[in-house]
């Protein structure tokens, strides 16, 4: 009979669990098993999953604590808990900005998931989203500060400036403390530019109700993770620009991604023999140019459709 485990280490395995099969699969543009970046390749992302999981398991204990009145849901602490893990995520290997985005979407999840009852190992997606909602609208303006101080430890590429708030203007957290500005509002400003952003403040949309969905339609069409996994992915891809590639290249770049990602599903994905050609094809242009094309964004939601997937009980 197999040990039962604590819930915050249940969570925490989860999590790291969708970080691993995320990297594993080879989809188009994107580090794998098998092909990298220059000076970023597989190893680095799962020792990033590797450090990035004990903090998961203490955003999870926090949730338990929430729910059992032990504290307020605004003193949980996401941007602390978000900063020590990219510290740490950074600290673990040399290949660069490996998980921001996954990391700001976790670290949430992990709470939620901590407040949430378990039944056999699984949680139920609704109640979930409902406390994600809650962790989300408590958050401070010493979230804000500390996820400031998460992205300069990062260093992500094509961060760009920003309108208002600029995570590299010095004035930045200063205002953030004067003005009492939680890290939704900051996000909330960043939601128009940032896929990942926008998710935060609008509960998490793609992934709920189209990313986590299509996987697991996926999952029961072919049976197989790896051509769910990358199925998925061209399926947000083709109906979100990628909002990373936007950044870097601009938006009608990303829009050009997304049609040639619409194009190898309408020609059957890795299904077909003319789709496993167009598919390879796709991966060749992502990759052309010193990886300008790198649809990260992209990922970051595939990571997140699998925590749910796992979470609920799915197991490869």
């Amino acid at each position: 009979m197999r040990p039962i485990i604590d819930k915050a280490t249940h969570v925490a395995q989860c999590l790291e669990l969708a970080i691993l099969l995320e990297v594993s699969a080879d989809k188009p543009g994107n580090v794998n098993l098998v092909v990298g970046f220059e000076g970023t390749n597989h190893m680095h992302f799962l020792a990033s999953a590797v450090a990035a999981a004990p903090h998961f398991r203490l955003a999870a204990e926090r949730g338990m604590a929430v729910s059992r009145g032990e504290i307020s849901v605004e003193n949980v602490g996401v941007g602390s808990l978000i900063r020590d893990c990219v510290a740490d995520v950074s600290a673990w290997q040399s290949g660069g900005n490996t998980l921001l985005g996954t990391i700001i979407l976790f670290t949430p999840l992990a709470v939620a998931a901590g407040m949430a009852p378990m039944e056999k190992e699984a949680f139920d997606m609704s109640v979930l989203r409902r406390n994600l909602k809650s962790v989300i609208e408590a958050t401070t303006p010493e979230d804000a500060v500390a996820v400031y101080e998460a992205v300069r430890i990062a260093k992500p590429s094509g961060l760009g400036k920003a309108p208002d708030l600029d995570v590299n203007d010095p004035s930045s957290v200063k205002r953030i403390v004067e003005e009492k500005i939680s890290l939704n509002q900051v996000f909330k400003i960043a939601s128009s530019y940032d896929m990942v952003c926008s998710e935060w403040v609008n509960n998490y949309p793609v992934t709920f109700e189209y990313a986590y969905p299509l996987l697991m339609q996926n999952l029961k069409e072919d049976g197989d993770l790896n051509t769910a996994i990358i199925h998925t992915f061209l399926g947000v891809l083709a109906r979100h620009p990628d909002t990373f590639i936007a950044r870097k290249v601009g938006l009608e770049r990303a829009c050009e991604v997304s049609a040639v990602a619409g194009e190898v599903l309408k020609s059957g994905g890795l299904r077909t023999a003319i789709g496993r050609e167009k598919l390879r094809q796709f991966d060749v242009m992502l990759r052309k140019e010193s990886n300008l094309l790198n649809p990260g964004t992209t990922a970051d939601i595939i990571a997140a459709a699998l925590a749910l997937a796992v979470l609920g009980g799915y197991r490869p």
